[in-house]
């Protein structure tokens, strides 16, 4: 059922306060039609079906592009549609795609494709950069069709059958309004870091489908903190389980004690995390909390496949997160992240009922387990956490 923004005020009330369930009713977005995509055996077939079917643009954000199997395959797709006068951009992070061969840059440039370097790490360079990265995983096709999540453009996200990595991760389909905002966002980028405006599309039709969708994104300086706070106005509001899957987990104290008083007033709290990493001092750094948060009442499971890499919330199967966003430090304060937030009954089920598949191909910790372990790894886990915000 389609539920327009200015009813949620009244619809989503914490029954002790005097304010909404969600963090901005207003800037939810009717009219979405949401597709959940698994790995990328789901996610990359589809983006690279709405990259042959543009007519107008390919707006591509992606923190890392490897010129691997994965990576060439939408090189070539993104170069015909550029042939076929497709205005194709790709914004590209200059850390994440430090190993990316530049013969590959060459052949979109060659074929028309316009790229942008996000914060060359060379200081001789305009707009050079350390620490800011951009770590967005999204592509936009005409302004009507978005896709957005934890995916990258890498043979690690492709299914092990297929000769990939079999990294699990989630990305969202969206057709309606929502995609014409991944569009602003990418333009605002592209014009912040170039000088350079080009036109949006037009707007598509707002009754493509019944999801409301806010597109929360961190900027460069401003709103720091809007995704963040977006979590903690849902997670307070809790009634019954919080459900957690995230990639690289240092939550700050606020996030915490959130959680605290979440499973004190009876919320079923469960986190789902890596069993293994693709960065062991992150791991590292998240397993020293790991004794407070089972005391506390949260239940953490571990990933037993390859890496965990996926980054969502579901909460009382009505409010969802799905994005780029990772509950540490750098994504807080050093990031471009984006984020879909979503007030949908049936996507909540439907993500749920993901996160039980998953959470029966985990194990769980037990505090008196965790206790156990050897004092080296207790030893590299407070080292890892003490300098956790430069990781």
């Amino acid at each position: 059922m389609e539920i327009s923004p200015s009813s949620l005020r009244s619809i989503f009330r914490h029954p002790d306060r005097d304010d909404s369930y969600c963090e901005a009713p207003d800037a939810f977005t009717g009219g979405n039609a949401l597709t959940i995509l698994s790995n990328g055996k789901e996610a990359y077939p589809a983006m690279l079906e709405a990259i042959s079917e543009a007519k107008s643009t390919i707006h591509l954000e992606s923190y890392i592009i490897r010129s691997d199997r994965t990576g060439w395959k939408f090189a070539w797709a993104l170069a015909e549609r550029a042939r076929a006068a497709v205005q194709v951009r790709v914004i590209y992070d200059s850390v994440g795609c430090l190993d990316i061969a530049p013969s590959y840059l060459q052949f979109l440039r060659n074929n028309g494709v316009n790229l942008l370097e996000y914060r060359p790490v060379a200081p001789w360079r305009r707009r050079w950069g350390w620490s800011r990265r951009d770590h967005r995983k999204m592509l936009v096709v005409d302004g009507r069709v978005g896709f957005a999540g934890g995916i990258n453009i890498a043979d690690e996200f492709v299914d092990p059958a297929d000769g990939g990595g079999g990294w699990r991760d989630t990305d969202v389909r969206i057709e309606g309004a929502t995609a014409h905002e991944l569009d602003r966002l990418f333009r605002a980028t592209w014009f912040r870091e170039t000088g350079h405006r080009f036109p949006l599309e037009g707007p598509p039709d707002p009754s493509t489908g019944p999801s409301l969708v806010h597109v929360a994104a961190n900027q460069e300086f401003l709103y720091r903190y809007r995704i963040r706070q977006a979590f903690l106005h849902a997670l307070k509001r809790a009634r019954e389980r919080v459900s957690i899957m995230s990639a690289y987990f240092i939550p700050d104290r606020g996030i915490r004690r959130a959680l605290f008083r979440a499973c004190a007033r009876g919320v079923k709290v469960r986190v789902l995390l890596p069993g293994i990493s693709d960065v062991p001092a992150v791991n590292y750094a998240s397993h020293y909390g790991f004794s407070d948060l089972l005391k506390g009442g949260v239940r953490i499971y571990q990933w037993q496949g390859p890496v965990l890499h996926a980054k969502t919330v579901v909460i009382d199967g009505l409010w969802s997160a799905v994005g780029s966003y990772n509950m540490d430090h750098r994504s807080l304060l050093h990031n471009l992240e984006v984020n879909l937030h979503i007030l949908d009954r049936d996507f909540g089920r439907l993500m749920e009922e993901s996160f039980e598949r998953d959470i029966a191909a985990s194990r769980e910790i037990t505090l008196a387990e965790w206790h156990r372990r050897h004092w080296q790894e207790k030893m590299l886990e407070r080292l890892f956490y003490a300098v956790r915000y430069w990781l």
